[in-house]
């Protein structure tokens, strides 16, 4: 990257799509326009059964509506980088949108951790007392989780692009991924990231970390209230209720650690295994998170085959 470039960097970064092989990009582009339609569709009938089903219009699936609704807002963040990329073969992206794209994909990331915290409340109380569960989570107590959940995920994002924005780059302007992150964008400044990172690390344990906690002290809990019940058909009822939750969970916080493991100790490996993990880490979750609950979920899974044996019988 020459000079004249570097004073570019200002204003534009270029994104990368398959590393070292850009006229492989294309055969991208179906594969992922793919998973976006799958993003859409899975999260978009979880909303409308929900919705149209009064049966379901209760805690756990108003908190299952805003996981879905938070997949959907993380799916499109990536989206215009993406389709600018694989399918339009331009790779540069201004730098105030290039900065307003790592808000949104870093405050869905806390919102979802969020909501599935909120989640594993929600299984908590059902399990723990269930006699009292509507009258626990009323849905002014969901409402307020839900804006506490947003609230908290703008407060602690909300810095991050001024702290890009201050920044000096006079080095390469080209980011190692097909969108947006503020650690990626960092370590193109030629000046002190020590506050950014120091932030950036902070946020990851302060909302991520803490979370994970909370949903594993609140199955130790549910464990621990489980093996009081004495009948192992109630037992294993209620164990089953909390599946598809701790499926979400999986999805969510594994691939994270993954991307978390290979940039700190597999920088020897491929730039495309680098590639497909931060892209599985962002569209994994809100591809599967439907699937599982569908399939998991009795009440979702009878609804949806009952639309579609409707569709047959009007055929």
């Amino acid at each position: 990257m020459n000079s004249n470039a570097s004073h570019a960097n200002h204003h534009s970064f270029i994104l990368t799509g398959i590393p070292g092989m850009p006229d492989k990009n294309p055969w991208m582009a179906f594969p992922l326009g793919f998973l976006y339609t799958l993003t859409l569709l899975g999260n978009g009938t979880i909303l409308a059964v929900i919705k149209v089903d009064d049966s379901l219009h209760e805690p756990m699936y108003y908190f299952l509506s805003i996981l879905a609704l938070t997949d959907v807002g993380l799916s499109m963040s990536t989206l215009p980088s993406m389709l600018s990329i694989f399918w339009f073969n331009a790779p540069e992206i201004p730098f105030n949108a290039c900065i307003t794209q790592m808000f949104f994909i870093h405050g869905f990331g806390v919102v979802e951790s969020g909501v599935l915290v909120s989640m594993a409340f929600d299984r908590f109380v059902a399990i723990r007392d269930p006699l009292r569960y509507a009258s626990i989570l009323t849905h002014t107590i969901i409402g307020k989780i839900g804006i506490a959940v947003l609230t908290r995920a703008v407060c602690v994002v909300f810095p991050v692009p001024f702290l890009i924005k201050r920044l000096p780059f006079c080095r390469s302007n080209i980011l190692s991924h097909s969108y947006c992150l503020h650690q990626d964008a960092m370590r193109l400044a030629c000046a002190s990231t020590r506050v950014n990172s120091l932030y950036g690390l902070l946020i990851v344990i302060f909302t991520l970390g803490l979370d994970a906690l909370v949903i594993l002290f609140s199955y130790v809990l549910i464990l621990k209230t489980v093996l009081g019940i004495a009948s192992r058909a109630e037992r294993l009822k209620a164990l089953n209720t909390c599946l598809s939750h701790i499926c979400a969970v999986l999805l969510f916080y594994v691939p994270l650690i993954g991307v978390t493991m290979i940039h700190r100790f597999g920088k020897h490996l491929s730039p495309v295994v680098h590639m497909l993990m931060a892209n599985i880490y962002l569209l994994l979750p809100p591809v599967l998170n439907p699937l599982v609950y569908s399939v998991k979920t009795k009440q979702i899974r009878r609804r949806i085959i009952r639309v579609f044996q409707r569709r047959k019988n009007r055929t």
